[in-house]
């Protein structure tokens, strides 16, 4: 693929067209292609992270290790074209929550944080934009977190004599 079809891929990742076409050309230089076989390990669990990926073909399986915790609802993900996996990495130091492996054959590109990083340090009005929708998220996800402790109080004191 050439630089223009990278960065025009990457413009259909909503996180990442936040930044613009400009920055997402610096990211879409830097990034690298992975081609992954059915079954192969794109990252394990507890693993440090220092990319994220997004999934340019195919699809994979993001999961706990841990069998009984993955089968709980909300805690495996199948993911496909598009998908921005590891975006947290891009930010800050962290570990790989989960293990993603391939379903099918894919590809997918990766991200470095520290490309991800001068990218916005050069690009403060992308830098405004993604942090602004990103503090959006967090609030909605306060939010229904909020929902959640309210409707197990309600539950609890349901309970009580």
């Amino acid at each position: 693929m050439s630089i223009e079809d990278d960065i025009a891929f990457l413009e259909r990742v909503p996180t990442l067209a936040l930044m613009g076409r400009e920055a997402l050309r610096v990211i879409a230089i830097s990034v690298e292609h992975f081609a992954l076989a059915r079954g192969q390990v794109l990252f394990h669990e507890g693993e440090p992270a220092d990319c994220a990926y997004v999934v340019q073909d195919g699809s994979l399986r993001v999961a706990p290790d841990d069998p009984h915790l993955a089968a709980r609802p909300g805690q495996s993900a199948r993911v496909g074209e598009g998908a921005l996996i590891g975006e947290m990495a891009l930010l800050t130091e962290t570990r790989r929550p989960a293990t993603a492996t391939a379903l099918e054959p894919a590809e997918v590109l990766r991200i470095p944080r520290n490309v991800f990083l001068r990218t916005l340090e050069s690009y403060p009005d992308a830098a405004r934009e993604l942090t602004q929708r990103l503090s959006e998220r967090v609030s909605a996800t306060l939010a229904d977190l909020d929902r959640v402790r309210e409707r197990l109080e309600a539950i609890e004191d349901a309970r009580r004599p």
